[in-house]
């Protein structure tokens, strides 16, 4: 047996899991934990309890806060993955390439292009290896979009427009937690979109170069909600009316409240059920982006936090024909009281439809490979690509790198400033890409 990968995380909230699962599970054969770090003591004693009754994993080192340079020093793992709070990625990002290991970064790479440049520096001046890791490239859905294209089914692309809706479960809850304050998380257009943008910088093998965006606070936010008469005046979930459509329902599933409540929030300070309608929330929930590509491809692209589905329309249009991709989805994040039935009927709606229409012919539905698992069926897939000692050929080429990591968000940090200038933004000015 080849020797095993050393794996060291940092940040324990409910993102790791698959990554830990993979380690300990999976992929246990070729990879070894070895060390978690987080500022809560408990959320670790959790994940580590949970991987114990699972996969019968041995307890490993855990280090507190400030640790990180210890675990790094005495652990000495070969890869660190980095699923902490968005805007304190390139800390711990520039801190393991500094004592010599590769990292794996969840989504968004960072929230700024001071970071980004700081994160470009630390690879040049290492020689280590940063990957993010989008897993919505691995979905079949847009690994099928990216092989038509590939292949020539609509020719050379010109126009993409992509709307993306997010429902009251899952929009919500951007609201609730440290995401909705923008210090934190870049806005919706950084830690959500980035997923999107990525997609389609994937899809037409270019990067964004001028960007214009209006965005706006509509729905969520005390002074929204008091626009149309509505007054909310409890501080978080746990303190709300029962029969409020936006309480945070802790108890499904559990070990939500179990990492984000009692000793866990007093060692992190981090409230997870906030009240939507507060005056802490300093994102959007309702955006519009224009875009122009280097290869001149133009981009529309709309983000609605309120929508009541959840789901995506994506057109890229070519000069021999046009893709449509539409999927409808049920949320994924903890239900809101009352909306059991709710979710139940969205999951019993789902569906993926895409539809090949060449220019002088009659229109295709193009089957879909069926996946099972979260993103569309996407994590399963980058796991492998991830852990597994060989895997499979690749010619989608869905890995990306720490240039495709900027080059997502820097179309969402471009915007950020067009909403604050009124200007359209040059992406060459932020961060100069390759």
């Amino acid at each position: 047996m080849s020797e095993r990968k050393r794996y060291a995380v940092v940040g324990t909230g409910s993102r790791v899991v698959m990554f830990l699962d993979a380690i300990a599970g999976t992929y246990r054969q070729t990879s070894e934990l070895v060390g978690l770090c987080d500022i809560s003591p408990t959320r670790m004693a959790w994940h580590l309890g949970r991987l114990r009754d699972r996969f019968g994993q041995l307890p490993v080192p855990t280090y507190v806060g400030n640790d990180f340079q210890r675990m790094l020093v005495e652990q000495r793992p070969d890869i660190v993955i980095v699923t902490t709070v968005d805007a304190t990625h390139h800390q711990y990002v520039i801190a393991a390439m500094e004592h010599g290991c590769d990292v794996l970064c969840e989504k968004p790479m960072t929230t700024d292009a001071v970071k980004a440049r700081a994160i470009f520096d630390a690879i040049e001046r290492t020689g280590r290896k940063l990957r993010v890791t989008f897993n919505y490239r691995y979905a079949p859905h847009t690994t099928k979009v990216r092989e038509l294209i590939q292949n020539g089914a609509i020719g050379t692309p010109l126009a993409v427009d992509l709307q993306w809706t997010l429902d009251t479960s899952h929009g919500a809850d951007y609201f609730r937690r440290w995401h909705a304050e923008k210090d934190k998380s870049g806005g919706l257009l950084v830690h959500k979109a980035t997923h999107h943008f990525d997609i389609i910088n994937w899809w037409v093998s270019s990067y964004p170069k001028t960007v214009f965006t209006f965005g706006d606070l509509k729905f969520y936010g005390r002074k929204a909600a008091e626009a149309r008469g509505q007054r909310v005046t409890y501080d978080r979930s746990l303190n709300a009316p029962k029969d409020d459509a936006f309480r945070l329902k802790w108890e499904n599933p559990p070990d939500q409240h179990e990492l984000y409540n009692g000793s866990a929030e007093k060692e992190s300070g981090y409230v997870r059920d906030r009240n939507v309608f507060g005056d802490h929330v300093t994102i959007e929930d309702t955006m519009a982006v224009t875009a122009r590509y280097r290869n001149g491809v133009m981009l529309s692209y709309s983000l609605i936090a309120y929508s009541p589905w959840e789901g995506f329309r994506a057109a890229v249009t070519g000069t021999k024909g046009r893709l449509e991709l539409y999927s409808r989805h049920g949320s994924h994040i903890l239900t809101a009281a009352g909306d059991d039935a709710l979710a139940a009927a969205q999951a019993a709606g789902e569906e993926t439809k895409l539809t090949l229409f060449p220019m002088f012919g009659l229109p295709v539905d193009v089957p879909i490979p069926e996946a099972q698992g979260a993103h569309g069926g996407g994590d399963a897939v980058l796991l492998e690509q991830l852990f597994a000692t060989k895997p499979p050929a690749d010619p989608y080429h869905r890995a990306a790198s720490h240039i495709d990591g900027a080059a997502s968000i820097l179309l969402g940090i471009a915007a950020n400033e067009s909403m604050v200038t009124g200007q359209a933004i040059d992406v060459d000015s932020l961060l100069e890409l390759p």
